[in-house]
């Protein structure tokens, strides 16, 4: 386990990476009894220091909700970081250049809530509490090598969390959905960068529900003393795998009748 000056240095070089768009070395690597309660206290002081800095809260990201990525990091719960008010892009808007470092999209159903959702939450308390669901597309960055130079080794699901579980931006698409009123698990997209598709995918990707998802992190999120909030986006999870953003790339997510989203890199 970490100790508190592990977790506060830990804490302070991501802040600092972030800030100044270089990576570092793997967490997992320089502290290697690191435990998923280390990795979110890591991420839990981190955004204390953004939030401190000026940005607030505009909801949740679940992350690692497909079979193939638990089975890439070898895990099998999701994961999950911090919404932040710097983060949202408007659909059709551009990424101004050196934003991000090694910047990558995915294809989501965000969640607009209406009410607050605690732990133990039903399937039903979900939808209750649901303003409306909309296409979105999850800008994910890395402030952790990928992988370690010196002994190959790829980055941990405790890296990942560490770092806000990757999370940099979010677009939203501008049409709203009644939950009840689409079957989520049949939701697809199809995502092209500069016109050439690069992946498909559905809703039932995310633990074949992503309302499930939403039940999840309500779940996780009680035992930390938190909660989703009245107003918050809820980000539940790609059914993607990650697209590559290299400067230049012009991204669409098309979701047919459900919505279209999309994002330039500059």
């Amino acid at each position: 386990m970490m100790t508190p000056d592990d977790i506060e240095a830990a804490a302070q070089a991501l802040f600092a990476a972030d800030h100044l768009g270089q990576q570092i070395g793997l967490l997992s690597l320089r502290y290697p009894g690191m435990t998923l309660d280390d990795a979110y206290t890591v991420q839990s002081r981190l955004l204390e220091l953004k939030l401190a800095a000026g940005r607030h809260k505009i909801g949740w990201k679940i992350g690692l909700t497909s079979r193939a990525m638990q089975d890439a990091l070898q895990i099998e719960t999701p994961d999950s970081g911090m919404l932040l008010d710097d983060m949202m892009f408007t659909t059709g808007s551009s990424v101004p250049k050196g934003r991000y470092i090694q910047p990558r999209v995915e294809a989501e159903i965000a969640f607009v809530m209406a009410s607050p959702v605690i732990g133990n939450a039903t399937r039903t308390d979900v939808l209750d509490a649901t303003a409306y669901v909309t296409p979105a597309l999850e800008i994910l960055d890395t402030r952790i090598l990928r992988q370690d130079p010196d002994t190959g080794q790829a980055r941990l699901v405790t890296d990942t969390i560490s770092d806000n579980a990757a999370n940099a931006g979010i677009v939203l698409g501008s049409e709203q959905h009644d939950p009840r009123a689409v079957d989520l698990r049949w939701v697809g997209a199809i995502v092209s960068r500069d016109g050439v598709i690069e992946e498909t995918g559905l809703g039932a990707g995310v633990l074949n529900d992503p309302v499930v998802a939403v039940q999840w992190l309500a779940q996780r999120l009680s035992g930390y003393e938190q909660q989703i909030d009245t107003g918050d986006i809820i980000l539940s999870g790609s059914f993607i795998r990650p697209v590559e953003c290299p400067s230049g790339s012009q991204i669409l997510g098309d979701f047919g009748v459900f919505g279209r989203v999309q994002i330039a890199f500059d």
